[in-house]
């Protein structure tokens, strides 16, 4: 009997929760969805490898309650770390999403020597918002990437290529709940993609 009446009392309290909050509305109220084909993914790689560039923002989507970036990052053979090249977004997470390659990755949140990296560099006005870099990162985990595999990176957290074997090609979900970074639509990733590098 006492279990019945503690499962009532559970779903009263459910319920009495759902009711508080009354009737949900969408947080992006008649948002379009957004769509990007795999030959615009690979127009982004073949640009890279071309122009010799690191990391491009493909599209920045307004979502209600943040803005969602998608990159695509291509980098080359790394024998061993550049100097202060631990990085670190204050507001901005990301979520790699290995398409081909091998690499090393150190993750860790207790970043060395930390440094503020300019505002007026493209990567933080466009891309991942104001952060650090560092020298390194104390007591980091190291992590074998390779095709297929997801990295997680919470905003505040350091990353750090430690190792690429040939080069390492990724996609980038940057989840900008702050709205740091300006939005970049399908006409505006056509226009950059047709303009040769800087």
């Amino acid at each position: 009997m006492r279990k019945i009446l503690l499962a009532l009392i559970g779903a009263a309290c459910a319920i009495t929760a759902l009711a508080a909050q009354g009737d949900p509305q969408p947080t992006c109220k008649m948002c379009p969805g957004t769509y990007i084909p795999k030959a615009e993914v690979d127009a982004y790689v073949n640009k890279a490898i071309a122009e010799k560039l690191t990391d491009q923002q493909v599209r920045d989507v307004e979502i209600g309650k943040a803005h969602i970036g998608i990159g695509v990052v291509h980098r080359g053979k790394l024998a061993a770390p550049a100097p202060e090249s631990v990085a670190e977004h204050d507001q901005v997470s990301e979520v790699y999403h290995i398409i081909e390659g091998t690499a090393t990755l150190m993750l860790g949140p207790d970043i060395t020597a930390m440094k503020r990296r300019p505002a007026t560099l493209e990567t933080v006005r466009l891309f991942n918002g104001p952060g650090n870099n560092g020298s390194s990162i104390r007591n980091g985990v190291s992590y074998d990437l390779k095709a297929g595999d997801v990295v997680v990176i919470p905003a505040g957290t350091g990353h750090w290529f430690t190792k690429i074997d040939d080069h390492i090609t990724y996609l980038m979900v940057r989840i900008d709940p702050d709205k740091v970074t300006p939005l970049k639509d399908e006409a505006a990733s056509r226009a950059y993609l047709q303009k040769p590098a800087r």
